[in-house]
């Protein structure tokens, strides 16, 4: 994270701007206890409070006065994202007239609207700077703001630089951080250590596969998250096309997601047994890949017929989500099918789950964090689809339709019955930039997650982010 985009909040300032917050409902009664020469402006500007609009009202002297900004009452958090980069270079502050609730949206999306990738170009753009909204919480909004940083820049990052090592390095370091452990198993210690279908999906690439578990906290309830770590999918020998593959160095996007969460968890302190499982592998095409019609062996046992080579992320979370075991809550996050994104489109993730009180409950939570989810269902009667002549199951389904399902069928054959489970399909990845989301890699249901765990050992509050 560079130092730009830390200093974007503050504590600190000599002066500052004032911004004002209005839905377009709003507006006329606000211009009638504003000056003559406000209003006309305004209505000069033809300022009509739209989301996301502003307008800069200037002072006597020729100054910046204040700004006035157009939000959406219903998600005020991205109606802030643009400000940063927008507005001159200064120090801003928020209406007293606004609530905790709006001004945590508020701090939250002007942070988000700082995000700059610059590894590999440096960013010569300065942001303005707002000061922290009184009431806020702002540990809340920082855990917020450095989870999503550190989810964009892990899957924005090309896969030579972001291979299954680095990976493994970077759930190392975070865990360092807040005094987590981290146990790695590399290479054919897949094999002997009983996790022989990530083995298979990476043992054709050059840089090793590997299963990286970290553990932190020693008291409340166990849960785990786990994550897809395809660091990038060529689709095996059922070769991607070239259009499919400029975007596969997002397909470590589960993984990135679930440090995210356990980001926020350790930097917020939750009361939890937390342990996160990335089975990391590059899906590679050599002599000794895994190939259609191969049968594997799994952690627990059932073997699985290789229908598509380019369903490998499934391969790989089986064998994780198997170690996982009896937990008090398992979740994954996984950028798995083409078929969530068909029906749900980019910007919402599939939701499947085993408990209807904890999708309902994470359903809720994604509504107060601005961060929706949409449930799908475990359709039992799919599980069919799923079978082979010659294995267990088979990899893929039998038919071209309902993928996202039976993709979320398949995973839950390696899910303990006693643990609920969710399963979270997601894109990881915006396709166009809007405020405070630029193209690029994105945390989606990243928030809401994150909120699920703290209601459950912590009451939820109306002010979260």
């Amino acid at each position: 994270m560079t130092d730009e985009r830390k200093i974007t909040l503050t504590t600190r300032a000599k002066t500052s701007v004032p911004i004002v917050g209005l839905t377009s409902r709003q507006l006329n009664k606000w211009l009638t206890g504003q000056s003559k020469s406000t209003a006309v402006w305004i209505k000069a500007n033809e300022f009509r409070a739209k989301p996301g609009s502003h307008c800069i009202v200037p002072d006597r002297q020729g100054g910046i006065g204040q700004v006035v900004v157009g939000i959406d009452e219903a998600a005020p958090l991205w109606s802030y994202a643009g400000l940063p980069s927008r507005l001159p270079n200064k120090t801003y502050r928020l209406s007293k007239t606004a609530s905790v609730e709006h001004a945590e949206q508020m701090a939250l999306g002007w942070a988000l609207g700082s995000y700059v990738f610059d590894r590999y170009k440096k960013s010569k753009k300065k942001f303005a700077r707002l000061l922290w909204p009184d009431g806020v919480d702002q540990a809340r909004v920082t855990a917020t703001r450095d989870a999503t940083f550190l989810v964009r820049d892990l899957i924005n990052t090309p896969a030579e630089d972001m291979g299954p090592a680095e990976l493994a390095e970077a759930a190392q370091e975070m865990a360092a951080e807040h005094g987590g452990e981290v146990k790695i198993i590399v290479g054919d210690k897949l094999l002997e250590q009983n996790y022989p279908a990530i083995h298979a999906v990476g043992r054709a690439a050059s840089r090793a596969p590997r299963l990286v578990d970290l553990r932190w906290g020693s008291e409340g309830p166990e849960i785990t998250l786990v994550g897809k770590g395809i660091v990038f999918d060529s689709g095996g020998l059922d070769l991607k096309p070239a259009s499919s593959m400029k975007t596969m160095k997002k397909d470590m996007g589960g993984a990135a997601h679930v440090l995210g969460v356990a980001k926020m968890v350790m930097a917020m302190g939750l009361p939890i047994r937390l342990r996160v499982l990335i089975p990391a592998a590059e899906n590679a095409v050599s002599g000794n890949a895994f190939r259609p019609l191969d049968v594997l062996s799994t952690r627990k046992g059932l073997t699985v017929e290789v229908g598509n080579t380019d369903a490998e992320g499934r391969l790989v979370l089986a064998d994780a989500l198997t170690e996982a075991g009896d937990v008090d809550l398992l979740i994954d996050f996984a950028t798995l099918t083409g078929a969530a994104r068909v029906a749900l489109g980019t910007d919402l993730p599939a939701l499947f789950s085993s408990s209807d009180a904890i999708a309902d409950s994470l359903l809720a939570s994604g509504k107060r964090a601005l961060d929706e989810l949409w449930r799908m269902p475990l359709y039992a009667p799919y599980r069919r689809l799923l079978d082979s002549s010659v294995a267990d199951m088979n990899n893929v389904a039998d038919g071209k339709y309902g993928g996202a399902i039976t993709a979320a069928l398949f995973l839950k054959e390696f899910v303990s019955k006693k643990t609920d489970w969710v399963h979270i399909d997601v894109m990881a990845y915006n396709l166009r930039s809007r405020p405070g989301r630029p193209s690029g890699g994105e945390a989606m249901g990243m928030r809401a997650v994150y909120g699920l765990i703290e209601d459950q050992v912590r009451p939820p509050t109306p002010s979260a982010v």
